[in-house]
């Protein structure tokens, strides 16, 4: 346990000391307050019968942060030290596969969850000025437990494309196809026809990331989108654990 607090130690400190990461969180801070100012502007003086959570998850500006922020995040994780040579340096070390990736995944999801942190401050400004009494203790935490699921899951992507190159652009690009395909699966499960069979309405609705957010954004928090989201990131995460351990073989 002590060697992955040591390597998580040293992710963080490759993300908050660096100009990357501040670029980041500014980024991702910059897009938050804009949507806000779209929303608040759009809304006027005329009351809204959803939580301005929910409302925020409606727009695009939410799917964009994660879309572009997560390859960003994850493309250094193995692609750079990989480039460098000091990702063989780090595997002749003691440590163990799964720590590597464990500690990499943790990383970066800490990072991620830091560049929401502004949310908070949004979040407060607008009840203190419209007084909206939806944005309770389990609004914000299901909205953040939401953001922390799916950015788990568009980061373990974002891990796993890492894995297979030496390349940060290629990486980055491998990340954000394979996210732009799960966004596209949200796309066709929302627009799912009526006359469908039962057993593909099943399997669509696991990807039906846009209902699963409104849930979220309202305090409702659905064990089946948790145990999906949970295991899609712990599948991508083997898949990484696994290109890692071909090294060996070749």
């Amino acid at each position: 346990m002590r060697i992955f607090w040591v390597l998580l130690r040293r992710e963080l400190s490759a993300f908050f000391f660096s100009v990357t990461g501040y670029v980041i969180i500014a980024a991702v801070t910059l897009l938050t307050d804009l949507s806000f100012v779209v929303l608040l502007q759009n809304l006027g003086t005329d009351p809204s019968p959803m939580p301005v959570t929910e409302m925020f998850y409606r727009t695009y500006y939410f799917w964009l942060i994660v879309l572009l922020v997560t390859p960003v995040i994850t493309m250094r994780l193995f692609a750079l030290e990989k480039a460098s040579g000091t990702f063989e340096t780090l595997m002749t070390t003691p440590v163990g596969d799964a720590q590597v990736v464990a500690a990499k995944f943790a990383a970066a999801v800490i990072f991620y969850m830091v560049a929401w942190l502004p949310l908070l401050a949004c979040l407060f400004i607008v009840r203190h000025f419209t007084n909206q009494s939806a944005l309770d203790a389990g609004t914000v935490g299901g909205m953040f437990l939401g953001i922390l699921l799916t950015g788990g899951l568009f980061l373990s992507l974002g891990c796993f494309a890492s894995s297979l190159t030496r390349s940060q652009m290629a990486a980055a690009m491998i990340s954000f196809m394979l996210g732009v395909s799960l966004f596209s699966l949200g796309f066709l499960a929302a627009a799912l026809p009526a006359t469908a069979q039962p057993w593909q309405t099943q399997i669509i609705s696991y990807f039906g990331l846009f209902e699963q957010m409104h849930d979220f954004a309202r305090g409702v928090v659905d064990t089946r989108a948790v145990i999906f989201y949970v295991t899609a990131t712990f599948v991508f995460l083997f898949l990484t654990l696994r290109v890692v351990e071909s090294r060996r073989w070749k």
